[in-house]
């Protein structure tokens, strides 16, 4: 009973940190994206002429 309890407890701790790390890295590449958006449009000129 003993060894069912700590494998339980293992495994839901190694589930909980797959978890936050999934969440994390989908944080990163979100603002990672947000950030070249933000760049792309700070560098449009709508108003700039080709010659």
């Amino acid at each position: 009973m003993g060894m069912t309890g700590l494998f339980l407890v293992s495994s839901t701790f190694t589930l909980a940190k797959v978890v936050r790390d999934n969440q994390e890295t989908q944080s990163v590449h979100a603002r990672v994206d947000q950030a070249r958006i933000d760049k792309l449009l700070a560098e449009h000129d709508p108003f700039h002429q080709v010659a």
